[in-house]
């Protein structure tokens, strides 16, 4: 089949596994999946390979009795399994659990028990962490040496079953998945989505970002993410194109891989995008200073021009080089999960590598606003979805409110939490708890959560995440910034400030990065300016796509620290 030939329109189907099954067919040819250790491919299989695999996994639910509606978990690391898995779990018409291989044993137990999930499909090394699965568990590469546990199952033998090729009946009201939102903790959020939702997503996007034949899609974010599990899974089997896993994601592996894969596609943190563009200044710094004046009075006139997919192919053939190091073929960016820094987006958008940034939730599916590129707009996160409505809603009636956001990909809700779920999704409309504005094109622009701001004296609303991007110094390993009245709540209305929380690199003087922090901080507009600094010498709490968990930290911070922690450095 010729590149970039078709997609699938979500509109013939009534549920994912019908989705899987043509896409097994239709592009039954071409590579579905590639694997590579440390940079070098390890293993690949053609669309109709995978079918087959797959098809083992589904005869062996069969066998143990799953159906329409039971749950099943999968708890691993990137790799063909995971898909595999999840195949076989639509084909029988069961409810997919995708679990956070990074959390800790005892979340991912009280998570199975929550989910209620009859079977786990995980592997060796995280099942030894668990302990007692509270669940059977099909279980990868467990050594022949060592007995198995009761109601465990080595994978190998599970996909050696006869497979089962009849797809189990479902519409698009059923639920696909329960999701268990990144920011977990304590009180599990697990929510409910259905295939329609997940088929209206896809054939958004599909619309707007195709990926077909010929492309290789980078799936380096765990593929429980809801962004990965759409863009790198999902959307690239819809239009027959490659996903590519990588066994060791250290950043010299990762940039290994780019270039002998291919990659078009991927998708990307904010960490992860600093670390490209650190590559570049390093590359750079390495050639004459002729040469470093040439490239950067190069970058300044592209700049200037307006960064329309048009282009691009120009832009892409001015910075060869640049495009060299990340293989030579790739085509787009995707940033999410996280704020992104739009000094850096458009950066990279400049060079002939746009950088797609959007904005969404696990309760929204995935996305639900999206840069169209025409043209780059590093500013905001995007217009909304085609078939999904936003609003932002202010209690006083200002331009600046909570986002809504209604449409056909929101979730049922959330599983054995009616309370919550009443709380979240009100009349149809999904509270996102985020802040935000639209600017005059339409562009929605966020500004913080809803719980972590500041009123000044002045009556001025402060967001603390819109000040972040300006106090970014040398010798900060990680920064948030917080309200003093969010992390300590005893603090009087009216005398809140804004506290830097900053992890110094090893080795920083603090005291020095303190006053360096004050003298950035006095540039800012008085009401952005920060008052303290807390220093921790802990690394963050992230969630599985790198996004700091802002809540947990604050807890964190108000069990170890009080107020008095925080080193004052208002002028």
């Amino acid at each position: 089949m010729a590149a970039g030939t078709m997609m699938l329109t979500p509109d013939r189907f009534a549920h994912l596994g019908e989705l899987l099954r043509e896409a097994t067919l239709t592009f039954k040819s071409e590579v579905a999946l590639i694997t590579y250790r440390r940079g070098q491919e390890y293993a690949r299989y053609t669309y109709l390979e995978f079918k087959h695999r797959a098809e083992a996994l589904a005869g062996w639910l069969r066998e143990a009795g799953i159906g329409p509606g039971d749950r099943v978990a999968v708890m691993l690391t990137n790799q063909p399994g995971w898909l595999e898995a999840a195949y076989a779990v639509f084909a029988r018409g069961a409810v997919l659990v995708p679990l956070d291989y990074k959390l800790d044993a005892d979340t991912q137990k009280a998570l199975l028990t929550h989910s209620g999930a009859r079977i786990l499909f995980t592997e060796y090394g995280l099942m030894r962490r668990l302990d007692a699965c509270p669940c059977s568990a099909v279980v990868r590469e467990w050594p022949e040496s060592e007995p198995l546990p009761s109601n465990t199952m080595r994978w190998e033998a599970a996909a050696a079953t006869p497979g089962y090729t009849q797809l189990e009946a479902r519409s698009r009201e059923d639920t696909a998945t329960i999701v268990y939102s990144s920011g977990t903790s304590g009180r599990p959020k697990g929510c409910m989505l259905s295939h329609g939702a997940y088929l209206s997503q896809y054939g958004s996007l599909a619309a707007l970002y195709p990926i077909t034949t010929g492309d290789r899609y980078f799936s380096i974010l765990p593929t429980n993410h809801a962004i990965d599990f759409m863009v790198g899974f999902i959307g690239p089997f819809g239009g027959g194109a490659t996903v590519v896993h990588e066994a060791t994601l250290r950043p010299d592996t990762v940039r290994a891989t780019l270039a002998a894969a291919g990659i078009t596609h991927m998708a990307v943190v904010p960490l992860l995008l600093e670390a490209f563009e650190r590559r570049i200044d390093e590359a750079v710094a390495t050639l004459p200073q002729w040469k470093q004046r040439a490239f950067h009075a190069l970058e300044r006139a592209f700049a200037a021009l307006s960064p329309r997919p048009e282009s691009m192919p120009l832009r892409a053939r001015v910075f060869s080089q640049v495009h060299a190091a990340f293989g030579g073929k790739l085509k787009m960016l995707i940033a999410g999960g996280a704020w992104v820094d739009p000094r850096r987006a458009a950066r990279f958008t400049h060079l002939g590598i746009p950088v797609v940034i959007g904005y969404g939730l696990t309760e929204a599916c995935t996305v639900v606003t999206v840069n169209d590129l025409k043209p780059f707009r590093g500013d905001s996160v995007g217009i909304p979805l085609p078939g999904l409505q936003v609003e932002v809603r202010s209690a006083t009636g200002g331009d600046t409110g909570e986002v809504w956001v209604k449409g056909p990909s929101l979730m049922q809700g959330y599983l054995d939490d009616p309370t919550l779920t009443a709380e979240t999704l009100v009349d149809g409309w999904l509270r996102t708890g985020d802040i935000g504005c639209f600017d005059a094109t339409g562009h929605l622009q966020l500004l913080g959560r809803q719980k972590n701001m500041i009123v000044t004296a002045g009556g001025k609303n402060v967001y603390p995440e819109d000040v972040e991007s300006s106090l970014e110094l040398a010798g900060i390993e990680e920064l948030a910034v917080f309200s003093s009245a969010y992390l300590w709540p005893q603090t009087r209305l009216g005398a809140e400030t804004l506290v830097a929380v900053v992890r110094p690199a090893l080795g920083t003087d603090v005291t020095a990065l303190t006053e360096a922090l004050k003298a950035r901080s006095q540039t800012l507009p008085e009401h952005k300016r920060i008052g303290a600094v807390v220093t921790v010498t802990e690394a963050f709490p992230r969630t599985a796509s790198m996004k700091v968990k802002r809540e947990t930290l604050a807890e964190i911070l108000r069990n170890t620290q009080g107020p008095e922690a925080a080193v004052p450095v208002a002028a």
